[in-house]
């Protein structure tokens, strides 16, 4: 394999500044500082639990709140994703899995199809975790997918402790990344009768 499958972003804006290298043939190498605790520890999630190398530096307006730098922070990782894929030749393409974190149950199916799309599904959760605003959960997934150009369905199947219900669904979506961006011996060239994702 001559690609190398990883990418460097830098994203900045008058709100954030951002860097993000991904290597999709990784070990799980993970360096995240964004500025925003839980949402550290969460993209830390994403890169150990898909075997991506994964490094994320981001320096944003976390005095007005975090919304910016979470925003910016997942675009960037979308976009990294998306090239780092490349034209996607001999991927799987799909990817799932079904993931338990002690009382949660998560189910995710991914389709690196070029086609941004997200349906999402989970239960009322506290608003805040310590200062983590839980909303930007959905938005988290919304950004990636936009600038990733992939399917994403996410369905929390059970769970009521906020903290779990957005750990499991990062470690979720981790492992169908791991499943659709793992090369398939028996796939030439790009996975889809159109010839290109």
């Amino acid at each position: 394999m001559t690609n190398p499958r990883s990418a460097r972003v830098e994203r900045t804006t008058k709100e954030s500044s951002v860097l993000v290298e991904l290597k999709i043939d990784g070990t799980g190498v993970i360096d995240v500082s964004t500025g925003v605790p839980f949402f550290d520890h969460m993209i830390s999630q994403l890169g150990k639990h898909s075997g991506f190398d994964l490094k994320v530096k981001t320096t944003g307006d976390v005095d007005v709140d975090s919304h910016h730098t979470v925003e910016d922070t997942s675009l960037a990782f979308g976009q990294a994703l998306r090239e780092a894929l490349g034209d996607k030749s001999g991927i799987r393409r799909f990817g799932n899995s079904l993931v338990p974190l002690d009382e949660v149950l998560v189910q995710v199916a991914v389709d690196l199809s070029g086609r941004p799309y997200l349906v999402h599904r989970q239960p009322e959760i506290v608003e805040l975790i310590g200062t983590f605003d839980t909303t930007l959960g959905k938005h988290i997934w919304e950004s990636i997918v936009a600038e990733a150009r992939i399917g994403l369905h996410i369905r929390v199947l059970e769970g009521r402790n906020a903290h779990h219900v957005l750990e499991a669904q990062f470690k979720a979506v981790a492992q169908a990344f791991k499943d659709a961006v793992a090369l398939d011996s028996r796939t030439s060239g790009v996975p889809s009768t159109k010839g290109v994702l």
